[in-house]
């Protein structure tokens, strides 16, 4: 009797610690701050619409990287160091992208550059 309940004891703990080991509430919450910088840069103006629509491309890919990592159940050290390099490289675009000469200070869909004195 004990050893069927320690079967069935482990056979309900499993997917509960798969689905553990699949959560990555890290990469989730950095993923939405930088689709917020990115939101900013385009409300700012120091992103123009094409700059913006390249750094959404770069967030699915790393989206997609994270649904790739997760589809087995199981996101090892391995796959969560890959994601985090990934979103370590997609800040350091938006970075710079926002602090490039390019500007949409007025949303008119031009590029608005300082002159040059």
């Amino acid at each position: 009797m004990k050893s069927i309940k320690a079967v069935v004891a482990v056979a309900i703990a499993l997917p509960v610690l798969a689905f553990a080991q699949a959560n990555t509430p890290r990469v989730d919450q950095r993923q939405a701050n930088q689709e917020q910088r990115i939101d900013q840069g385009v409300a700012s103006g120091s992103l123009t619409q094409r700059e913006a629509n390249r750094l959404e491309n770069g967030q699915q890919r790393v989206d997609n990287m994270e649904n790739r990592a997760k589809a087995d159940g199981v996101v090892t050290k391995r796959e969560r160091a890959r994601l985090h390099v990934a979103q370590d490289a997609q800040s350091d675009r938006i970075y710079a992208q926002k602090h490039d000469r390019q500007h949409d200070f007025n949303h008119n869909g031009r590029v608005d550059r300082p002159r040059r004195r």
